[in-house]
């Protein structure tokens, strides 16, 4: 059953003469709840995207089987387009750590994180602390970390994102409501970046001097990073504005790169941000990557 229907412009810009002016095309952008019955694989051809060459090691089909395990509770949304039976162009969820401490997919992505932070002390401490066995303790509150996995097909608009985030902030009230276990004191989002060399970004620089998209925006400046690290994902910056903790890590299993190397530098990010930030910070995601002509 649809959650809700948004159209979305999307530019069909390609590389073509000066004079003419970018197309964009209504697409009609559905969200569904996670199904079991037909989502399996495109979700776990995502978390590979997301994962990228430590994707085996994780072995994502596991933590695609985890993810959609738990689609009774309501948590979580896709985005399709040709109806319920259609592969999600991309997923939207959280995964409580403790609730599925003991689950092997749960397991290794903990162990994973764990490992990557250890190159940031206090980040790593922070970790370990939330994910520490619980003991009960009367009338005191309990970290607990909610993971957010979050994809989608590199050609889709970042519009379809608040929306995803919107419902999810409802579908957590209801979940602990029913007295799923989603009462989080953290989350962590895990993202994935790219990496250019000075050179790279020159070359990227360039390009974007040339493209028409830029000349017809009137820039005058190009957004270059500090480090040389990119977000594939656009809301990531929105998401870092609200974090405690950033860590960028290279993948464990990333080929050798030299100057010969053929395609982009990919890596890793996590974001660790309190629970009570998670309404504001999706109130600024809707406000930043509005759909034109729509409130957030």
């Amino acid at each position: 059953m649809s959650k809700r229907k948004q159209s979305v412009g999307a530019d069909t810009d390609q590389d073509v003469s000066d004079e003419e002016t970018p197309t964009l095309v209504d697409v009609d952008f559905d969200f569904f709840g996670l199904n079991p019955e037909v989502d399996y694989h495109a979700i776990n051809r995502l978390l590979i995207q997301l994962f990228g060459s430590d994707s085996e090691s994780l072995q994502t089909g596991r933590i695609a089987n985890l993810i959609l395990s738990v689609a009774d509770t309501g948590v979580g949304s896709t985005v399709k387009t040709d109806g319920e039976e259609g592969d999600p162009y991309a997923f939207l969820t959280v995964l409580s750590c403790d609730a599925h401490w003991d689950n092997p997919a749960m397991k290794a992505l903990i162990d994973y994180i764990l490992s990557k932070s250890a190159t940031e002390p206090a980040f790593h401490t922070t970790l370990s602390s939330i994910l520490a066995p619980k003991t009960p303790v009367k009338d005191q509150v309990q970290a607990h970390l909610g993971l957010v996995l979050c994809e989608r097909l590199i050609n889709m608009p970042v519009q379809v994102i608040p929306p995803m985030y919107r419902m999810l902030v409802e579908e957590i009230k209801d979940a602990i409501n029913d007295g799923g276990p989603y009462e989080f004191s953290h989350y962590l989002f895990i993202s994935r970046v790219y990496c250019l060399s000075p050179e790279e970004e020159d070359a990227m620089a360039a390009s974007q001097c040339n493209s028409k998209r830029y000349k017809s925006a009137g820039n005058t400046e190009l957004g270059r990073s500090r480090d040389g690290v990119y977000s594939f994902h656009p809301e990531d910056e929105e998401i870092i504005k609200f974090a405690t903790h950033v860590l960028t890590y290279t993948h464990t299993h990333a080929p050798p790169r030299d100057a010969e190397s053929v395609g982009l530098d990919v890596g890793g990010r996590v974001m660790l941000i309190p629970a009570d930030r998670l309404e504001a910070l999706v109130h600024v995601m809707g406000e930043t990557f509005t759909v034109s002509g729509e409130s957030s």
